[in-house]
């Protein structure tokens, strides 16, 4: 069958058919005669040597104990010297540490010889020309990305490292034009940019069928620079992927070498004399690495030789320098440039040597005691107490914008929020001082998408601004009920969510924290989103743990919020830190002997909570439980009083309650309620 190379697996082409050299032995399977083996190897991102063949060679050779064979990279230099055919220079030192540059005169671009190609393409790299070729088969061999420049399209035969000027473009070989910046490193001829330093090169440049002059660039260019180019125009290549995780400078040269001999093997021409090598850092000398055997023992556990250390890192071909009977001063190779501190040169005598020898033993030292974080611990309970009463809990960034502060009624002018130097957008651009504004938001989104009911909290950071210093902290837990009590259905006469259903979800969940809340009136000042006479402190212990009330109007209709009424509550997290310590939990056993109960209605000023009414009722040790179940004020009734019904239950552990001890209690507390609060039976 006649086949081409796409049908045969073996590369793109599909123009014509693969033909056999005349020696191909007649009768062998295809597969034995084409076929090779082909390594597949997952790198970790933190062994940029093992991005190249020598890399992985140099690890075989460490384990095995074979020499590795590094290809020679001599030639002869006919040319003319080549500062007389060619200009470089780096106006940008900081974010090119080193630059070299060889130049190859009078070569003929073409195809690439079969070999050349067939490694490429097994490497899975697309085969272009002879000396493109080349510059991406010294990458993979190497690790050192390389350009080749037509040097006839470079103005004035000049190169430039150095920052883009404000307002410049240059159209990238993959055909894009790009807008550049100051913090683009470019290399450019006497004018214009020619390609983006250790990114991509420009199509103003390129190597094409009529380019007879090449100038081959191999440098070290700044990882950080580079990969914020890369990220900028979001064009990750293979020189940039090597580049931005730090290579060495030594490389530059040795690369190169060895690419100018290979252009000059399959591409012909002459090589000019000498290269260029701009290198500032080149008189300071290259860091040693210390290792001590004292530290190899306290990070490994395990006693290892000074002879056995030499001979693990003698087989990385690291150099190594005695400098006690107990130290070494170790020089790292140019291809690991992830080796700079002790404790990655333990890292290495431990893979050489073997993880499964580093014997198991006991920890040195005990393990510490858990340390108590309260807080951590509270959020976590606080946000199971209100999912447990009913509520969802949502999540939401912690910027908001000017505007939405101002639908809660927040006011900037006595207190401006923080707002973020760098924010991603208008609407996120403030640390939030209160969460309500980001739950209404969520709020408003849900009704859009649905009836509810709904049932919101969210539990983070307030970020209260102070004047002349970084904002307060504060742990709060906020929460939105609105809608219905439930899902519509025909069984039950649904109204909607209102205060009292808030508030005794708030005493269910606190109650699960071991609290019983009490509510008191409260003003306008402390809560300016919520509805004036319909709003409550949330008290515990005499202190304020948090605030429930109903929103304005007003901020409803600046969130579009269609269910009315609206609900909200916050709980102050410190608040709630701060509280006298709560013991656990108490139980007692079902009394086997019955309640008596009584119905008593009680007129008193409207200025007394029926929960100080009921605290009362509940002190005495015969009363089981008391529920309020009327509130009246109107005809019958003294101006400024209001009528409270309650169900008492009364009961005893030990036996059954006759009538006369049930009224004789119920007459002391009557008597016990017109004292405290001048409370007065109603007939």
């Amino acid at each position: 069958m006649i086949c081409s190379e796409l049908e045969l697996g073996l590369g793109d082409a599909h123009e014509g058919i693969v033909v056999l050299p005349d020696d191909a032995p007649l009768g062998m399977p295809l597969d034995d005669y084409l076929g090779d083996t082909i390594l597949d190897l997952e790198i970790t991102p933190n062994r940029l040597d093992c991005f190249s063949i020598l890399g992985v060679a140099h690890e075989i050779g460490a384990l095995t104990g074979k020499k590795v064979r590094v290809p020679e990279s001599s030639y002869s230099e006919g040319g003319p010297p080549i500062t007389e055919e060619a200009n470089v220079s780096v106006a940008d030192p900081d974010l090119c540490h080193r630059y070299t540059a060889s130049l190859i005169q009078g070569l003929k671009i073409g195809p690439s010889p079969q070999w050349l190609q067939d490694r490429l393409t097994k490497a899975g790299l697309r085969p272009i020309s002879n000396v493109v070729d080349v510059t991406n088969y010294v990458m993979l061999e190497f690790n050192q990305p390389l350009h080749a420049f037509d040097l006839d399209k470079m103005r004035d035969k000049t190169v430039i490292v150095r920052r883009a000027a404000p307002g410049e473009t240059l159209e990238t070989l993959d055909g894009a034009p790009r807008e550049l910046n100051t913090e683009v490193l470019v290399i450019a001829d006497s004018r214009d940019p020619i390609g983006l330093g250790g990114v991509i090169g420009g199509a103003n440049s390129e190597i094409g069928a009529n380019t007879t002059s090449v100038l081959l660039e191999s440098a070290t260019f700044n990882s950080y620079n580079n990969r914020r180019t890369a990220d900028t125009f979001r064009l990750h290549t293979d020189a940039s992927q090597r580049f931005e995780k730090g290579l060495r400078p030594e490389l530059a040269p040795i690369a190169l070498r060895r690419a100018t001999q290979l252009i000059q093997q399959v591409a012909g021409g002459t090589i000019a004399q000498g290269i260029y090598d701009i290198y500032p850092d080149a008189d300071i000398p290259k860091p040693k690495v210390s290792l001590t055997l004292r530290r190899l023992k306290q990070i490994l556990g395990m006693d290892v030789t000074l002879e056995q250390v030499e001979d693990v890192f003698h087989s990385l071909e690291f150099e190594t320098e005695r400098t006690g009977d107990s130290s070494l001063a170790v020089a790292v190779p140019y291809w690991r440039s992830d080796v700079n501190i002790e404790e990655d040169l333990i890292e290495e005598v431990v893979r050489i040597i073997g993880y499964d020898n580093v014997p198991t033993t006991m920890l040195s030292t005990p393990i510490p005691h858990q340390q108590s974080a309260p807080m951590t611990e509270l959020r976590w309970r606080v946000k199971e107490s209100l999912a447990t009463a009913g509520l969802q809990e949502t999540i939401s960034y912690p910027l908001v914008s000017l505007e939405d502060l101002e639908k809660v009624n927040y006011s900037a002018e006595e207190a401006m929020p923080l707002r973020v130097a760098n924010p991603m957008s208008t609407e996120s651009d403030y640390l939030r001082p209160t969460l309500l504004a980001s739950l209404l938001n969520t709020l408003s989104y849900n009704e859009g998408h649905n009836e509810g009911p709904f049932r919101f909290f969210e539990q983070g950071r307030a970020f209260l601004p102070r004047p002349n210093q970084l904002p307060d902290e504060r742990e709060v837990a906020t929460g939105v009920v609105s809608g219905l009590r439930s899902e519509p259905s025909w069984l039950v006469d649904n109204g909607p969510l209102d205060f009292y259903d808030v508030k005794g979800m708030l005493s269910s969940a606190l109650a699960y924290l071991g609290l019983t809340p009490s509510w008191e009136t409260a003003t306008a000042e402390e809560g300016p989103a919520l509805h004036p006479g319909r709003s409550a402190r949330i008290m515990c212990s005499g202190s304020q743990i948090g605030i429930l009330g109903e929103l304005h109007p007003t901020v409803l209709e600046r969130f579009d919020l269609t269910h009315r009424p609206v609900t909200v509550f916050e709980i102050y997290l410190d608040n709630l830190l701060a509280l006298p310590a709560r013991s656990g939990r108490n139980f007692r056993s079902l009394t086997r002997y019955p309640s008596a109960n009584r119905d008593v209605a009680l007129v008193v000023g409207d200025d007394v909570p029926a929960g100080k009414v009921q605290e009362i009722l509940n002190r005495h040790r015969l009363v089981d439980r008391v529920e309020l179940f009327d509130v009246y004020a109107g005809e019958n009734l003294e101006p400024g009083t209001k009528s409270l019904a309650f169900h008492v239950y009364f009961q005893a552990a030990d036996r059954t309650l006759t009538a006369e001890e049930v009224s004789r209690t119920l007459e002391g507390l009557l008597r016990t309620l017109q004292r405290d609060v001048g409370a007065t039976l109603r007939e």
